[in-house]
């Protein structure tokens, strides 16, 4: 039996391996067998990791006995010795999972340093400053990731030293002062962990190792897998790599770039560099970097040596690349290809520049972009007509507007963020603070370039972000920032402008963001390819055409009961429900019915030609009423004032509203039970439908009216209220003169209607799922109080695997609505079936009701466009 292989070195992998070597590792192999110029190395593999977590967070025998051998084999082609003193091999240890995780886990660089490695370092290179400078940042490094020393108490220290010196940078550190950093960073780690720093490198190396492993759980590797969907169970491998030095000298330097623009999408080369750094120095955002067009000056020929690369590496995989490269003494070196972070606009011009350039297909570009990439795009933007006061400027590094109160610190973004929009205000984020990114509106930062942390991933969750904002000043002890003549502070209103780099005092005035047209082409061939259709879900005319324009194929629900919430329409309604005579009743039903007629021929219009699904009024009659605790509040103190008339009158209205509280009102008196037992009500609706479907009739246009039963649970319900609205709509239709089609369906959204579905599609014309409400029946949780009081442990707990209320419970709701869908076709072969809950906006959602055969689903208008591509992507998933 072959025993487990834990260890590859780079010219043994490829590209195709990165479930088992990483990302990182399975693309530092492919460059390798490319030919790049990439420092030799090997990758310890994600099996590895999983296994020391099997083991009890112990690094399984085999990989401590196969390690000796590989750091030979680098040895050999280095021509370097590992903690040799004369001429020493250093090494980087880096994490690197399947999928990639910016910043999320951990690294370690120039390991192999001790007091007399260092010496030896200096010697051969020539460059005691160098040398030094390497061991001060490794001692810092190690430190923190490895003996879990704060890392501000390395830097507030580093701080100090360079205000005492008269230092700005750390590049102007002398020998003498690095040398000094050297041993107060070493009684740090003394006083932080009672053990001294480890002098031996292969004790480093073990300890990086396990470090890397155990980053794979720490608690921002782990917020950042819950937000981007990312399984826990995938491992995270590690790539030990031979180290080459930017921070040599001027003649050296360390960069990141892209190969095309991540904000835009533009086909232009975009990144930053620093000349005598470390590759940290750039991402971590500790110094503020220098745009990628300034190496033409500063290293031509490189810059050229990087175009042809970047051409031969996005051909190669077909994709936009994010490169992190080295340059050491004029010669440069690739530390890492990776498919680059982006954000919702560049994904989708990407994407389809691409399909144009011949590189890739529109299936496979359909199938690059997420549909959360289009819910981005849908962001809000600053109208070009307000009178900003920007009080600022900084690089814009993630695009989009947002405002929100300001707050320093990520534990207390996450915390406020559940009362206010926040905006994320820091010198620089770093991966401990991804929590607080998460929960804020934006983010705002002080130093740092387009490639930091806060930019990289800012970008990915599609939030806006202005990093290396100089001008600002954080005092953290009196939380403000100071900028010019303006002190801001926490819980000031801001606005930041990702687009452009402004910060905004106050919050400025949006407006609604439009379609690219490079989106506008995805969505075209979207629809290509998709065979589920989209609707939308819209309550007035502004929101249909809104929808329309967005691509929707008709409304899936009208919810008529939004119609009666205008402030002017309150007081009638409640004229309704309190009336206790016909002739009352009547007389607020008559006010109505002119308002509800406008309200169906602007929809209508709006939806000209295309399906319009109306549901009858749904809620419970009370919740037009004021609330019960604020009325008994209101008559007592009536009570003790001298108003005897509005004293009797409050009285009445309480007692009425008493008399109308229901227990649980989500199983009571609301839907089709309404329109039986005060039959006047849905006549009135019927009778201002069918005016209004008539009056269109008669100019020439083609309405598609389908008028929906709400909460029908038994056949019977819906035959006895479809007899009688039927003759209302054919007796407005012929007095018009008009012969209009139309259907009469129900929702189904109690599981005993999807368990006869038989039955009730005797009487219904389609069915429409209302998911929202058959979630609720099927598990008997309130939504709200499921979501405010126990939800979230149960997600917590594992008990559940995700929100049955944003993902559709495919297992149980799921097979309510397959068993309906099946038993209702049996009975009726063309009988339509959609979809009008929250879910129909949910890519994983869309993809099970495209699999089990729905006609259509509906969603808000703004969520049209993801539905019309999540729906193209399961077909061709089908396909596949």
């Amino acid at each position: 039996m072959m025993s487990t292989r834990y260890i590859y070195s780079f010219s043994e992998g490829n590209g195709s391996m990165k479930s088992l070597l990483g990302g990182k590792g399975a693309n530092l192999a492919e460059m390798t067998n490319l030919g790049l110029p990439v420092p030799p190395g090997f990758t310890i593999t994600t099996k590895g990791c999983l296994d020391y977590f099997k083991l009890g967070r112990k690094i399984p025998e085999q990989i401590l006995n196969e390690l000796p051998d590989y750091i030979r084999k680098l040895e050999e082609n280095t021509n370097k010795g590992f903690g040799d003193i004369n001429n020493p091999l250093l090494v980087s240890v880096r994490s690197g999972a399947a999928i990639s995780m910016p910043g999320m886990m951990d690294t370690i660089l120039n390991l192999g340093l001790n007091d007399k490695v260092v010496k030896g370092l200096a010697k051969v290179t020539n460059n005691e400053r160098f040398a030094y400078d390497c061991y001060r940042r490794f001692i810092q490094m190690y430190g923190e990731v490895v003996l879990g020393v704060p890392a501000y108490l390395f830097s507030r220290h580093l701080d100090k030293v360079k205000d005492e010196v008269g230092v700005k940078n750390d590049p102007d550190l002398t020998v003498d002062v690095l040398k000094r950093l050297i041993s107060d960073f070493k009684e740090i780690v003394w006083k932080e962990t009672n053990t001294e720093f480890p002098e031996d490198p292969e004790e480093q190396l073990i300890g990086a190792i396990e470090a890397v492993f155990k980053s794979w759980q720490n608690r921002r590797a782990v917020i950042y897998r819950e937000a981007n969907g990312i399984p826990h169970d995938l491992g995270t491998a590690v790539n030990v790599q031979a180290m080459v030095f930017g921070n040599t000298g001027n003649e050296s330097g360390t960069g990141v770039l892209f190969t095309r623009n991540p904000s835009t999408g533009e086909n232009v080369l975009y990144g930053e560099f620093l000349k005598n750094a470390q590759g940290e120095d750039v991402v971590s955002g500790a110094r503020t970097p220098m745009d990628i067009a300034h190496m033409k000056l500063e290293f031509p020929e490189i810059y050229e040596q990087l175009l042809e690369i970047t051409d031969i590496l996005e051909k190669h995989y077909c994709d936009m690349q994010d490169i992190e490269f080295t340059i050491e003494n004029g010669r440069l070196y690739l530390l890492q290809t990776r498919t680059g972070k982006r954000t919702a606009r560049a994904a989708i011009k990407i994407a389809v520049d691409m399909v144009k350039e011949g590189l890739i297909t529109k299936e496979e570009a359909l199938m690059r972009v997420e549909p959360k990439h289009l819910e981005q795009i849908l962001h809000r933007q600053i109208d070009t007509s307000y009178s900003a006061e920007i009080i600022a400027k900084g690089l814009p590094a993630s695009p989009g507007a947002a405002s929100g109160i300001v707050v320093f610190d990520a534990d207390e973004a996450e915390k406020m963020a559940e009362q206010h929009k926040v905006i994320l205000v820091s010198l620089e984020t770093t991966p401990e603070d991804i929590h607080g990114v998460i929960a804020s509106e934006g983010v705002l930062t002080t130093r740092g370039g387009m490639t930091s942390h806060a930019a990289v991933v800012a970008r990915g969750m599609g939030k806006p972000c202005v990093c290396g904002c100089e001008s600002i000043k954080i005092d953290f002890e009196a939380e403000v920032f100071t900028v010019g003549k303006y002190t801001v502070k926490k819980g000031d209103l801001i606005t930041i402008n990702g687009g452009n780099g402004d910060v905004i005092l106050g919050e400025a005035k949006m407006i609604e963001p439009e379609l690219s047209e490079e989106a506008k082409q995805l969505l075209a061939w979207a629809d290509e390819i998709r065979s589920l259709k989209v609707r939308a879900n819209a309550d007035n005319g502004v929101d249909a055409f809104k929808a329309r324009s967005y691509g929707a194929e008709g409304i899936g629900l009208c919810r008529t009961e939004h119609m009666f919430m205008a402030p002017e329409r309150v007081p009638v309604v409640q004229e309704l429900i309190l009336s206790e005579t016909e002739e009352e009743q009547k007389a607020a039903l008559d006010k109505l019915l002119p308002m509800q007629i406008n309200d169906f021929i602007e929809i209508f219009e709006a939806m000209e030609g295309l399906p319009v699904t109306i549901r009858l009024l749904d809620p419970p009659l009370h919740e037009f009423l004021p609330g019960l605790v604020d009325l008994v509040e209101e008559v007592a103190h009536l009570e003790h004032a001298d108003n005897p008339v509005e004293l009797r009158n409050k009285r009445e209205l309480l007692r009425k509203v008493k008399n109308m509280s229901e227990s649980n009102p989500m199983l009571g008196f609301r839907g089709c039970r309404l329109g039986i037992i005060i039959p006047a009500i849905y006549e009135m609706q019927m009778k201002a439908i069918f005016t209004a479907v008539a009056r269109l009739a008669r100019e020439g246009k083609k309405i598609l009216p389908e008028v929906m039963i709400p909460l029908i649970a038994k056949s019977t319900e819906l035959k006895y209220l479809k007899e009688r609205l039927t003759n209302i709509a054919d007796e407005v239709l012929a007095e018009a003169g008009v012969d209009v089609e139309y259907k009469i369906g129900t929702m189904i959204e109690l599981p005993r209607a999807a368990l006869t579905a038989d039955e009730i599609a005797e009487e219904a014309e389609f069915f429409s799922f209302g998911t929202n409400d058959l979630t609720q029946t099927t598990f008997g949780f309130s939504r709200d109080d499921a979501e405010g009081k126990f939800l979230h442990s149960y997600l917590e707990l594992g008990i559940l695997s995700e929100n049955p209320f944003m993902s559709i419970d495919q297992n149980g709701v799921g097979k309510l609505i397959q068993m309906a869908i099946n038993a209702g076709h049996k009975v009726r072969p063309d009988l339509k079936v959609g979809i009008c809950g929250e879910h129909g906006g949910d890519p994983k959602s869309i993809e099970f009701f495209h699999r089990i055969g729905l006609n259509y689903v509906s969603c808000s208008p703004y969520r049209v466009p993801i539905a019309r591509l999540a729906a193209a992507q399961a077909a061709l998933k089908e396909t596949k």
